[in-house]
């Protein structure tokens, strides 16, 4: 079904693939009649070629790249604009869409939502963007809608930034990375390493784009094959899947932690430009006549089958006839799993989801980027015409992305088909996909067509007693178990027709309800603030040494952005960076913010002139031992601060504020064995935060341990390979080494200066 190259590939032609190799030169030349050159090939491409049209450093492998536009959702605008603002913003300088999709609700926290959305719409007016009121779309569907274009890029603050079947390269990333693009600076990676997907074949009927996507993520997420590289979709498998199949498939991407997607283009992505009367954004896109991929992954679409992503890892994927063969065994490793992760704080079991030999499903959700397409619902409705989900505890709720797919839904009657099976059909919200709507009950199981179920994203408060699973599927199959009343069910099992619908856009909602400056920013506007809208603290500058505690340690294979800031009701207050820390690591650790502000109290103390010992006495214990070493490690400039250890953290969303907060907090670095995504690697960076790498198997220290890094600052400006630091123990210093990775220049004085507001602002 899928297989992986063992190294890199040439395709010719975009459909014959000749694997990398001492014989491939003279395959090339025999069927092309020309000599192949690696590099050259390499720059053939779809990824190159458009990289290479954004990129303004003049060196393809150093890239500096200027995006085309720029969007965010409601809790991520706000912290951008305000840093934005701190550093000197005056205007938009390129299009910039503010959505409304994530704190829509409105129910938590009184009047914060809505005072959120009041502050977009006037920042809107007044640095000339584009503002999307609540309910109207999710994010990314009004992106692919209304700004995508062939061959262009844009830049997003969540982490499905994702519109590669459209011919546009996204990616997504914390927000610091959109405020560089507001202050006409670039994004700074190196050349990405592009991975080829060749597709063949045609999916069966019943199979949709989650089942391609989860069987994707489960052969390359562990390996690391795709890491911060580009995904190209390519082959002859591509034409036989519509427009919607492939952004089904594309938005999904991000959790194999590649950087990117691009796919190629032909009259199916011309006529959904067509469709929504933007023709001009067409653009065909195939790879040149010889291409050189650094991997090459094929999957045989005709051999996909209904998929499922267990609890609790999008990667965690199994067919569900392998479920259903061998449930107990799947369930008793998935128990496991929530072992690693929760430990002995909450009573975790799903063997009493086994009904008759079946796994009973308490709950379906066709929600969101990933699963409220047109296609998708108008195949679960087709699927569920004529039955009903009962009157169990089973229930179904079904989110169109945007209110033009709404509207089309009740015009060509899927929206009464399923209304009439006891679903329940809901406004464009994201909220199911972080833990803000639909929430489980306690040890309830919920099968969601959305984008992630990593632990406690649903909703739970394991501290509280409270747990619920989500495994992932597609909405083919979520409408054939609803429709055996919550009984697991692939859709291939389904008697009945999909039909094919045809989809007309009507572009008048968005026209009389979405405000778009179109550019022209308006000064005069005065911006809305609501009263919990704060400004940044003030951050110091990265210190000559260092004393660090580590006030956690987290050994899990992967920590992932919700654990490190939870989502769901704590999104309300993230345009509070003080009140919002208040949740770091809330559910992982619950000690931790109590830890980190009791470290920080020393550095407080020392930036008021006060007596640091005074108010933290054991430091004074602590920096005896040091300066017998190191005797002017106060005089030469200190730091006082905290740090975590976690295995892989940075797993997931976008978020900034999985670094940020610790910064607030006190946070001066992290230390891991690796950083799961580039995105939290960079916004740690950019909250002047050291992201420390440690090689594994070695750790000299545990929770609460005091570190000293002498010299740190100098280490940084002079670029050292190993950086020695200590524990600091009653028998004095024991040595060990950290490393920092590869940084650019301006990261290193985003770090130097302490965070990227003072990097603009000094």
């Amino acid at each position: 079904m899928i297989t992986l190259s063992k190294g890199g590939a040439y395709l010719l032609n975009g459909v014959e693939i000749i694997e990398d190799g001492p014989e491939a030169a003279a395959a090339i030349k025999a069927k092309t009649g020309k000599d192949v050159c690696k590099d050259c090939a390499s720059k053939e491409t779809i990824a190159y070629n458009i990289l290479a049209d954004h990129n303004t450093s003049g060196n393809m492998d150093k890239l500096k790249i200027k995006f085309d536009k720029l969007t965010s959702h409601d809790i991520t605008f706000v912290g951008i604009i305000q840093t934005a603002r701190a550093s000197g913003l005056e205007k938009f300088p390129i299009p910039y869409v503010l959505t409304n999709c994530h704190n829509s609700l409105c129910a938590v926290g009184g009047t914060i939502n809505e005072d959120d959305h009041m502050f977009g719409l006037t920042c809107a007016k007044k640095y000339g963007g584009v503002y999307v009121p609540p309910h109207q779309a999710v994010i990314h569907q009004f992106a692919r809608e209304m700004l995508a274009g062939g061959g262009k890029m844009i830049l997003g603050s969540d982490s499905h930034t994702r519109y590669g079947a459209l011919g546009t390269m996204a990616m997504g990333e914390g927000g610091p990375e959109l405020v560089k693009q507001l202050l006409n600076q670039t994004y700074d990676i190196d050349r990405p390493g592009v991975i080829g997907i060749y597709l063949t074949g045609k999916p069966s009927l019943g199979v949709g784009p989650q089942d391609v996507a989860i069987a994707l993520i489960g052969a390359v997420f562990a390996n690391g094959y795709v890491k911060n590289k580009v995904l190209e979709f390519v082959g002859p498998g591509v034409e036989n899947l519509s427009a919607d199949f492939r952004i089904g498939v594309d938005v999904m991407t991000t959790e194999t932690t590649c950087l990117s997607s691009i796919w190629k283009t032909d009259s199916q992505i011309k006529d959904f430009y067509d469709i929504h009367e933007r023709s001009e954004d067409y653009k065909e896109l195939n790879p040149g006549e010889v291409a050189y991929y650094d991997g090459m992954i094929t999957i045989e679409l005709d051999k996909v089958k209904p998929m499922i992503a267990m609890p609790f890892h999008p990667s965690n994927a199994y067919t569900i006839e392998e479920v259903n063969a061998n449930l107990a065994d799947i369930l008793n490793d998935v128990e496991k799993r929530a072992k690693v992760s929760f430990g002995d704080s909450v009573d975790f079991s799903l063997q009493d989801k086994i009904r008759n030999g079946k796994l009973y499903v308490d709950q379906g959700v066709i929600a969101g980027c990933a699963g409220g397409g047109f296609e998708n619902i108008c195949a679960a409705a087709d699927i569920l015409k004529g039955n009903y989900i009962g009157a169990d505890e089973f229930t179904l709720n079904v989110y169109p992305a945007s209110t033009p797919i709404y509207m089309e839904l009740m015009k060509n009657g899927c929206a009464t088909t399923l209304l009439e099976t006891g679903a329940i059909l809901k406004t464009a919200f994201c909220g199911p996909c972080f833990g803000a709507g639909d929430t489980p009950a306690n040890n309830a199981f919920s099968i969601r067509h959305s984008t992630r179920n990593f632990p406690n994203r649903e909703g739970s408060k394991v501290q509280n007693g409270q747990v619920a699973s989500v495994a992932l599927m597609d909405a083919r199959s979520i409408a054939a178990t609803a429709a055996n009343k919550g009984y697991l069910t692939p859709a291939t099992e389904v008697e009945g027709r999909i039909g094919a619908y045809k989809y007309h856009f009507d572009s008048n909602i968005y026209k009389n309800r979405v405000f778009d400056s179109k550019g022209v920013a308006d000064p005069s506007v005065e911006i809305k603030f609501g009263p919990n809208i704060k400004d940044w603290p003030k951050m110091e500058a990265l210190p000559n040494n260092l004393v660090l505690r580590v006030v956690s340690e987290i050994h899990d294979p992967v920590t992932t952005t919700d654990e490190l800031i939870p989502s769901g009701e704590t999104s309300s207050f993230r345009s509070n960076p003080l009140g919002l820390a208040e949740f770091t690591l809330s559910r992982k650790d619950p000690n931790y913010v109590g830890l980190a502000k009791d470290m920080q109290k020393a550095q407080n103390a020392l930036v008021a002139g006060e007596d640091v010992y005074a108010v933290k006495p054991e430091l004074k214990a602590v920096m005896e031992t040091v300066e017998k070493t190191y005797p002017d490690a106060v005089a030469a400039g200190i730091g006082y601060g905290s740090t975590i250890f976690a295995v892989k953290p940075g797993d997931g969303s976008a978020r900034e504020q999985a670094a940020s907060c610790q910064k607030v907090l006190g946070g001066w670095a992290n230390i891991a064995n690796e950083y799961a995504t580039k995105r939290y690697r960079s916004n740690l960076m950019n909250w002047g935060m050291l992201p420390f790498l440690i090689k594994e198997g070695e750790l000299p220290f545990k929770n609460l341990d005091y570190l000293y890094i002498p010299g740190i600052r100098k280490a940084v400006e002079e670029k050292a390979e190993v950086i020695k630091a200590y524990v600091v123990s009653d028998n004095g210093l024991k040595e060990f080494d950290l490393t920092l990775g590869d940084m650019t220049n301006e990261e290193r004085q985003i770090i130097l200066k302490g965070c990227l507001i003072n990097y603009n602002r000094i």
